[in-house]
Formats: C-alpha cells, sequence, structure tokens
C-alpha cells in the first residue's frame, strides 16, 4: 500500500498498539494477506476499537435470520446511500465472497431495486434504507411491510442495528478520508 490508511487521523503503528488489538489485526492480517485500513484507523482510540469491533461482531458474525450475505446487503445499500467510499468497497467485496456472486454488490451499490435480489431481500434494504436515511419517518406500516416477508422481531432488530451501526461507521471512515484497501477491489470477482 503505498497511501496512508486514513489522512486526518496518525495511523499507529501495530508494534505500538495494545497486546490484544495487535493479536487481532494480525489474525486478519494472516487470514485475509493484508491489513483492512479500518483496523489501523481506529486503533488510533483503543478502547473505541474494541467497543466497535466488539458491536461490529455481534451484529455481523452471529448465525439468525438474516444470513451473512443479506447482512452485508445492508451495508453496501446503506453504505452507499451515505457516500462512504470504504465501506461500499470494503464490504461490497465481503458481500460478493459471502453471495458467491460477483455481480451483487456493485448492482446493490447502485441501485439495490434494480439489482437480482430476492423481493424478500429488497423489503429487508427498502427497511435498512428507510433507517438509515430517515429513521424519524419509520411507522408500524414500515415494519408491518417487512414482517410480511417473513421477518421476525429479532430480524428487524437486526436490520436496524446493521443500518446505525454501519451509519456510524460511514461517518468516522469518511470524515478520517479512510482508504480503501487495493486488495478489496478484485476480491470476489474472479475464480480462485
Amino acid at each position: 500500500m503505498t497511501q496512508p490508511a486514513a489522512k486526518r487521523f496518525p495511523t499507529p503503528a501495530i508494534d505500538t498498539l495494545p497486546d490484544d488489538i495487535r493479536t487481532r489485526i494480525l489474525a486478519v492480517q494472516e487470514k485475509s494477506g493484508f491489513v483492512p485500513n479500518v483496523f489501523l484507523s481506529l486503533a488510533y482510540r483503543p478502547d473505541e476499537f474494541r467497543a466497535f469491533f466488539a458491536y461490529h461482531d455481534a451484529l455481523m458474525e452471529k448465525d439468525g435470520g438474516l444470513t451473512k450475505a443479506e447482512r452485508e446487503m445492508i451495508v453496501v445499500a446503506t453504505s452507499s446511500a451515505n457516500q462512504c467510499h470504504y465501506c461500499v468497497i470494503a464490504h461490497g467485496a465481503i458481500l460478493r465472497i459471502r453471495a458467491k456472486n460477483p455481480q451483487i454488490a456493485d448492482q446493490i451499490a447502485v441501485n439495490y431495486r434494480k439489482a437480482d435480489i430476492t423481493p424478500r431481500q429488497r423489503a429487508m434494504l427498502d427497511f435498512a434504507m428507510k433507517v438509515s436515511q430517515e429513521a424519524n419517518k419509520v411507522s408500524e406500516a414500515d415494519f408491518a411491510e417487512v414482517a410480511g416477508h417473513g421477518f421476525t422481531d429479532d430480524d428487524i432488530w437486526d436490520i436496524t442495528a446493521i443500518a446505525a451501526f454501519f451509519a456510524l461507521s460511514n461517518r468516522m471512515a469518511n470524515v478520517t478520508s479512510m482508504r480503501p484497501n487495493d486488495e478489496f477491489y478484485m476480491m470476489g470477482r474472479l475464480p480462485k
């Protein structure tokens, strides 16, 4: 990588980080072959790093009524609406891998309403987008619409929490000028 992870705040050296954060970053690096810039950028504030990734993992890595690919669809759609370059690129890569579909992330980022997704997934993204862009206008009719597609109250909570959490993430990435790692651009596009 020739560019800094983020432009507006310092990026700490991995060897200067607290042990738990350094261990987590090195594990991610070993698994993926690189360190996603979000880890380096947020490590600037260790306590916030821990809280951010604890909530991230609680939302994105659990089993439930939403698949891991559907969770990533929410991230890509809402991050696109929030114009978050980092999250659209990074989570687009994760979505392509989890969905085993090289086109889906681009379709959702550009216009999820025309993407090759199910009516259930469209309803999920409609709800997530309303949470992301107009949470003050979410109504009982919105709950009834998404529930009508088979989503439980727990699923609707997850849709809401993912959209809300990534609103925070999108704003942090935008304000720090977080740069997507070059590796993300091709992930999940070509067969291995």
